[in-house]
């Protein structure tokens, strides 16, 4: 009796997956969308990589300087393992721990992590890493609907119910990054980052439209709720 409501709970619970270029806010309308679902639980995707590039960084487990050839022998999840990285939820969100210690917003969104880990993921060998991904939703979606905010979800997750694809102006991007940064960095400069990431991330094959992904502009969107309500209007 118990596996078979456990089977039935499990077919009712929904994965909605939300990528979208950088500055489009999908990690703001995900902490939206979480008000907005009920019984859900949100997976930052995005900051599994960012955690391993910060780990990267601070212990000097490679040297990201490398060449990109070297880089493409980089197996993301052997560098999981050897930065004992742990992924828990807490307060409905998960959260990343490296050697015990879990990871800060403020270290996994800095300018430096942000760079650095575009230019890994567009060159490495991530399929153990969507393995792992891929078991870590299967076990949320066994009790929660799974909110995932990450890049190549549907080739991650395949059995995704929902894929929406933010975009937005290049200039109106650079503007929403200018105050996560707070004067870190000069809009033209800023604006370049942001144009390499997404080079870097087009080359690896993100920001593809399936055809289950909804497309959604979000230019001319002032507000986190007119971005959500626009999504809510296609779950059911």
């Amino acid at each position: 009796i118990q596996k078979a409501k456990f089977r039935r709970q499990d077919m009712n619970n929904i994965v909605v997956g939300i990528e979208g270029y950088v500055g489009t806010g999908k990690t703001a309308v995900c902490k939206n969308l979480l008000n907005k679902i009920p019984n859900s639980v949100l997976l930052h995707g995005g900051n599994i990589y960012r955690a391993i590039t910060y780990g990267i960084l601070k212990t000097g487990l490679i040297n990201v300087k490398e060449d990109n050839n070297k880089l493409s022998k980089l197996n993301i999840k052997h560098i999981m393992d050897k930065l004992q990285l742990e992924l828990k939820i807490e307060n409905n969100e998960s959260v990343v721990y490296v050697h015990g210690k879990k990871i800060s917003d403020e270290d996994l969104q800095s300018l430096e992590t942000s760079m650095a880990t575009s230019k890994i993921s567009s060159y490495a060998d991530n399929d153990g890493l969507y393995e792992f991904g891929r078991g870590i939703i299967e076990n949320l979606k066994q009790n929660y609907n799974v909110i995932v905010s990450s890049r190549d979800i549907v080739n991650m997750y395949p059995k995704i119910d929902y894929h929406f694809l933010l975009v937005a102006d290049i200039d109106e991007r650079v503007r929403r990054k200018m105050k996560q940064y707070k004067g870190e960095i000069s809009f033209e400069d800023l604006k370049k980052h942001i144009q390499q990431r997404d080079e870097l991330q087009k080359q690896t094959g993100y920001y593809k439209i399936h055809p289950i992904t909804r497309v959604i502009d979000v230019t001319e969107y002032k507000q986190v709720e007119e971005e959500t309500n626009k999504i809510m209007e296609y779950i059911k």
